[in-house]
């Protein structure tokens, strides 16, 4: 196994990956901006090094002190974690001619699936639903239009290259197409250094499902089941929860085994997620694969039993899965709640600041992954994310009222948080009756409050 892993990214996930490397009796070092120096990765990590200032082109974004730190530090592997740059040719690139492992996919994996539109391609060759959309990827607005004219209307423009919500717009008429094409287009360079846009058809009132998978070097793949991912805000995720209670074992099937055709169709080796859009009728689309670790992990570990972290650091080593298919039971109900530094009355602006008071929910079935403490000072220059609030229970009921009350006991004083605005999500009726989709929140909560 590794003896040392740098991990290149901040916050909880930081935190996550080293709690796991702990277990494993890996050595860990942290990387950290000068904003980032008081942070709890940084004092968790058996090592620790500065790669820049705040800013994320010149520190978690600067592929060059990221592999100087793992080369100074001896490290023998990178965990990206998720966002900046866990899905980064270049980074894997610089792994590469460094040897130094990158825990994620490889290179030919990252560009058929890191890109959508080649992954579209993939899928549609492959014999899994798609929505309908365009063919290939393009940066011209004008070519884009005709496009949409053979799609017709409302349609989704997307990056490429994107996640996250960002480089994305609806459209739901020609007049207002190249304006949102241009707006998500300077988006995606923004956040992904690539222009590259396509467009699909879009889907209305869906559900988002996706399927987590795990598949190592010697052709053994697995999924653990679904997370509704549905409510969203701006295309970002908000609360989710593992499993879908509205789908049937037949259909949890049919979906399970069309993504693990997915990612057999490229080969993919590493921790990955399918996902889907489902309709109201029933039918399901492969939109996109995220070849990273995602933010809502914990909930598919709550109900499987399975670390994901070790997993995936496991494959990256190149370990065959110990577990098959048949091993994965479905145990009970997960819900996440993402905890974000915002404002929910001055719409969601982000507020950064001093961390006055600080008290975390326990009792049994409750886990939160943050990396804050009381007296943390929250920068205004990354992600406004400061915990996730992860519960199980035995149905969802019981999850949602175990929910309701670990929101209750959580205590940020200082900062504006959306604690309030997720009780708002768990009280609503229609939400309590599992009648949601990915316009929930701008429809029902929005409208109703």
């Amino acid at each position: 196994m590794f003896k040392k892993i740098l991990i290149a990214n901040r916050g909880e996930i930081a935190v996550r990956i080293i709690r796991s490397c702990k277990e494993m009796g890996i050595k860990t070092v942290s990387v950290y901006s000068d904003v980032d120096q008081d942070s709890v990765h940084v004092h968790m990590a058996d090592e620790a090094i500065c790669i820049g200032p705040a800013q994320s082109k010149k520190s978690y974004l600067n592929i060059d002190n990221i592999i100087s730190a793992a080369l100074v530090t001896e490290a023998e592997a990178i965990h990206p974690g998720y966002g900046f740059l866990s899905e980064n040719k270049e980074l894997i690139e610089a792994c590469i001619k460094n040897d130094i492992m990158f825990i994620g996919p490889d290179m030919n994996h990252l560009e058929i699936m890191g890109d959508k539109s080649r992954a579209r391609k993939a899928m549609m060759e492959a014999g899994v639903p798609v929505v309908p959309g365009s063919k290939e990827a393009t940066n011209n607005g004008e070519e884009a239009l005709e496009i949409a004219k053979t799609i017709g209307y409302p349609l989704m423009i997307k990056a490429a290259s994107g996640g996250g919500g960002r480089g994305m717009r609806i459209v739901h008429n020609e007049g207002e197409f190249i304006g949102k094409f241009n707006m998500a287009k300077s988006e995606s360079i923004a956040a992904f250094n690539d222009d590259s846009m396509y467009l699909e058809k879009f889907i209305e009132n869906p559900r988002h499902i996706e399927f987590q998978i795990l598949a190592d070097s010697h052709g053994n793949i697995i999924h653990l089941g679904e997370r509704d991912c549905s409510l969203q805000r701006r295309n970002q995720k908000v609360l989710e929860e593992a499993p879908c209670d509205i789908i049937s074992e037949e259909q949890r099937k049919e979906m399970g085994d069309m993504a693990l055709r997915a990612a057999k169709a490229v080969g993919y080796v590493s921790a990955g997620t399918i996902e889907f859009l489902l309709d109201k009728d029933g039918r399901f689309y492969f939109i996109e694969m995220n070849t990273r670790i995602q933010v809502e992990h914990p909930i598919t570990e709550l109900i499987t039993g399975v670390d994901l972290i070790k997993e995936q650091i496991k494959i990256a080593y190149g370990e065959k899965l110990d577990i098959s298919q048949e091993d994965i039971r479905i145990n009970g109900h997960a819900i996440e709640c993402r905890i974000n530094a915002e404002d929910p009355d001055a719409n969601f602006r982000p507020c950064p600041g001093s961390i006055e008071g600080y008290f975390a929910p326990g009792g049994y079935g409750i886990r939160v992954d943050t990396h804050i403490y009381d007296g943390y000072i929250i920068p205004p220059t990354y992600d406004s994310m400061v915990a996730k609030l992860i519960v199980w229970g035995r149905d969802r009921n019981e999850a949602i009222n175990r929910m309701k009350r670990a929101l209750d006991e959580m205590v940020i004083i200082g900062i504006k948080t959306n604690i309030e605005f997720q009780k708002l999500i768990l009280n609503n009726d229609k939400y309590l009756n599992n009648n949601i989709d990915t316009s929930f929140i701008e429809k029902v909560i929005f409208s109703d409050n």
